[in-house]
């Protein structure tokens, strides 16, 4: 049975079984950051629990927001005044009959307690999966990060509605209730800015925006241990140069705030001028040119110990509170956690570096066409994808050129990506057919060998002929139709398509012919290069080709580089990938059949 004392701090948060915006937004952030499909904020009185705060409630819960005592394996938090951490709730002894297990589908369950202000357990915020789950640590500290979070939400409405109790007592209470109410938002608003985090710069810059009227020091850096066991130093650059200059760097040894914090794992404030004289004489001077009148320094934990210390700076006299150590506290664990998966996403684009170089063609040397290509990865990040380019060259003088997309853009798509290129080098060299029919056979093998991976490819056969022009022959599965642009900035697309690979076995396919005057470009690319969320395939397409009729190029590499600068002078969700064949000039092309007769002659 739940204390009289508990019932009654329950009772004066004034919540009931209906929503309440700020609990469903809790909710919903742990259903989000901690990837289960319901989370909830409970409160137990004397018959029920309730929630005022859900996210991903199946009916008829999500209306009626309440369930019986019998039901309630949040009460366990409350009795046990503590976290509950359950990997199955079919096979735990403690939730045994309970008949929420089967009514609300519980596998997984994970519980952090809610308090009040005098450290009553009101309740739980509980993170629930339909699955059996092991928790991490790195989800446990979140959940219990975002239930401080909550249990200030409720501290806030409880201090509110005791403050009606009178006016002395209620300007009193409603100030600490709003500053409260700002720790949490603001580490809410850590906690969802970091969390969108990717590199270190962006780490520097979610920093320098985390003020609030509770928590406003004039200045928040940060100093990383780096290989050589010195401490770099980031967010210098409000700082007047000479300074930014002095400090770039300085020895985890060094006799400085940070570094101690570093060294020991401990917060470190100094509330004024005199404190900071007292433990760091070295330093007056600096700081008074400054104006920094208080510092502080909370060490950035990481799995292997602090990875370094984040640095605050008041341009008054400061004395930190419980509250606010605890805020700083809180933000530098956010950031051990950004700056860890910074780490691992480095560790992924190195990776993922390694293998797109890897996978990019050399190009062959042709003596009556010149070559170039480029690969751009999308502008969200990921390093590698499932577009490539390829040149293969075949007997007679004959050049295959390949241009493929597979859907994707992780290291998965990559893989993908490999299997089918090198499938498609091998049925080049292997024998002599149209691109149509080698097509269809590697559509066979992507079935045959249970990849069914979708793609789209345009396989080209470029054919130098005795006038000095060239035969294109080609066949398109999907992809976007290459472009010509003549010497004189005549441009066109060539079109005629057939399905995607993997998407209908066996279809017929079809092969294509165009020819190619000397001096011509044929450019082969992917989707990338032409769209945009904000514009259609059609305007993209426009865009280009008025691109090439401008500036109609005689040399690949200069025409490649000007088609990267046009892809990124845009957002892009997509990469791109392209090959370029620019044929011989007409005087080139009549010198190489004029030699080539010879020869013949000879």
């Amino acid at each position: 049975m739940l204390s009289d004392e508990r019932v009654r701090a329950v009772m004066d948060t004034g919540l009931d079984a209906a929503g309440e915006p700020v609990f469903d937004r809790i909710a919903g952030l742990v259903r989000n950051l901690l990837g289960v499909p319901v989370a909830l904020v409970s409160l137990l009185d004397d018959q029920r629990q309730f929630f005022p705060g859900a996210a991903g409630l199946s009916e008829p819960w999500a209306t009626i927001r309440q369930t019986p005592l019998t039901h309630a394996i949040c009460q366990h938090v409350t009795m046990a005044q503590g976290p509950l951490v359950i990997t199955d709730a079919r096979a735990d002894h403690r939730c045994s009959g309970n008949p929420a297990i089967d009514e609300l589908d519980i596998a997984g369950y994970a519980g952090m307690p809610l308090t009040d202000a005098e450290g009553t357990v009101l309740g739980a915020l509980c993170a629930i999966d339909h699955e059996p789950r092991s928790w991490t640590d790195a989800e446990l500290s979140l959940l219990a990060d975002m239930a401080l979070a909550c249990s200030d939400s409720l501290r806030l409405r409880i201090a509110t509605r005791h403050a009606e109790a009178g006016r002395a007592v209620a300007a009193a209470a409603s100030h600490q209730a709003q500053r409260a109410s700002q720790r949490s938002e603001l580490l809410l608003k850590a906690s969802e800015l970091l969390a969108k985090t990717r590199t270190i710069e962006q780490i520097v810059t979610v920093l320098a925006r985390l003020t609030s009227p509770a928590f406003a020091p004039a200045h928040v850096g940060m100093v990383l241990l780096d290989a050589e066991q010195r401490l770099q130093v980031y967010g210098t650059e409000p700082l007047p140069a000479d300074v930014a200059e002095r400090w770039p760097s300085f020895p985890a040894s060094a006799p400085l705030p940070a570094a101690e914090v570093f060294r020991t794992g401990q917060l470190l404030a100094l509330p004024d001028p005199a404190a900071i004289g007292e433990s760091y004489p070295q330093l007056a001077d600096e700081m008074a040119a400054l104006n920094w009148q208080a510092i502080a320094a909370a060490p950035v934990p990481g799995v292997r110990g602090p990875l370094g210390a984040l640095t605050f700076s008041w341009n008054h006299p400061h004395e930190l509170d419980a509250d606010q150590r605890s805020v700083m506290v809180t933000i530098a664990g956010y950031v051990g956690q950004a700056l860890q998966r910074v780490a691992h996403l480095q560790e992924q684009n190195t990776a993922a570096r390694t293998l797109q170089q890897a996978l990019l063609t050399r190009l062959p040397v042709m003596a009556t066409a010149r070559l170039a290509a480029r690969y751009l990865p999308a502008h969200h990040g990921d390093l590698v994808g499932g577009d490539w380019y390829d040149a293969v060259p075949l007997p007679d003088g004959r050049l295959a050129l390949v241009i493929g997309d597979v859907s994707g853009h992780n290291l998965t798509a990559a893989a993908a990506m490999s299997e089918l290129r090198s499938m498609l080098r091998g049925m080049l060299i292997d024998r002599a057919e149209t691109p149509a029919a080698v097509l269809q056979r590697l559509d066979h093998a992507n079935h045959a060998l249970g990849a069914h991976t979708i793609a789209t490819v345009l396989l080209a056969y470029l054919d130098h002929e005795t006038d000095g022009s060239h035969t294109v022959t080609w066949s398109n599965a999907g992809h976007p139709p290459p472009s010509v642009v003549t010497a004189d900035g005549h441009v066109r697309a060539l079109p005629g398509t057939d399905p995607l690979l993997g998407a209908r076995h066996r279809r017929s396919r079809t092969t294509h012919q165009h020819r190619l005057p000397p001096g011509a470009s044929l450019i082969l690319h992917t989707d990338g290069l032409i769209e945009t969320r904000d514009a259609t395939i059609d305007d993209g397409f426009d865009g280009l080709h008025r691109l090439l009729a401008d500036s109609p190029q005689t040399d690949p590499d200069t025409l490649a580089d000007l088609l990267v600068v046009h892809a990124d002078a845009r957002p892009r969700e997509d990469d791109v990938a392209l090959i370029i064949a620019t044929t011989a000039p007409a005087d080139v092309a009549e010198g190489s059949r004029t030699r080539t007769d010879r020869n013949i002659s000879a």
